[in-house]
């Protein structure tokens, strides 16, 4: 089986390159971007030997896993811009609950990942730059482990097979792209953050529970209350001083409870 768009994708003009083996589509889809290319495109593979995930840790997907970037060119700033990668995990969880259906609940994890119970499944990042014209390019990469996970990860992660489904990456990407153009259509330039906010709230891991956030300089641990309407998370401290974190690595559970050591 080949990888392929959904028709509702074709249909909004995607297109497609899909590659047997690649660095990273991420990498690929932004040096596109600098040539000039402004999509909408997807890029994908089911093996990348070169990718990458926040703070530069490395996102291998063996053979048989999911690989995707999606290139898109917006007219905004690179702070409404970032809102999209909530419109990502809600695509990312439709796609892989149309997979599932009913044998496996999965939650999404501020900022970027999509959690099967306390594991995690796939991760999402966003690279943005300016292009001629005052446009920017937002990449968005999402990746999925299909048939393998990798060991010694911050976060425990699991695989579908390792949860007892049976898939391929592509016909996890085919559904991938029909979710991608439905909640890129709701999320609609950011105009549409509002109703994005409340259905990724309604998927959030760890809401109202302890947490605690590495934000590279400091730990703030508290309580995870919201996310605001420009997708930072709240974090209200025990003496109920409400806290705006941009960005950090996310513990819930015990992690918390020990300080996110």
């Amino acid at each position: 089986m080949a990888f392929a768009l959904g028709p509702r994708a074709k249909s909004a003009g995607y297109r497609l390159e899909a590659f047997d083996q690649i660095g990273s589509t991420n990498s690929e889809a932004m040096e596109r971007a600098r040539a000039g290319e402004r999509g909408p495109l997807w890029l994908v593979t089911s093996e990348q030997t070169a990718g990458r995930g926040r703070r530069h840790r490395p996102w291998i997907a063996q053979r048989g896993n999911l690989a995707a970037s999606v290139l898109e060119t917006l007219d905004l700033s690179p702070a409404i811009a970032a809102t999209l990668g909530f419109a990502a995990g809600l695509a990312l969880e439709a796609a892989l609950r149309a997979m599932a259906g009913s044998t496996v609940t999965f939650s999404l994890k501020w900022p970027n990942d999509v959690l099967a119970g306390p594991a995690k499944l796939a991760g999402i990042l966003l690279e943005a730059e300016a292009v001629p014209g005052g446009q920017l390019a937002m990449v968005v990469g999402m990746g999925t482990n299909i048939v393998a996970a990798p060991e010694g990860t911050p976060t425990p992660a699991t695989c579908l097979r390792a949860l007892g489904l049976d898939t391929t990456a592509e016909s996890l990407f085919a559904a991938l792209s029909e979710s991608w153009a439905e909640f890129r259509g709701i999320w609609q330039e950011g105009s549409g953050f509002g109703e994005i906010r409340r259905r990724w709230l309604a998927l959030a891991a760890g809401l109202g529970q302890p947490v605690a956030v590495d934000t590279g300089n400091t730990t703030i641990s508290g309580t995870f209350d919201t996310i605001d309407s420009s997708g930072c998370m709240i974090v209200r401290a025990a003496a109920g001083e409400r806290i705006r974190i941009s960005a950090g690595d996310v513990h819930f559970g015990s992690a918390a409870s020990a300080g996110a050591d």
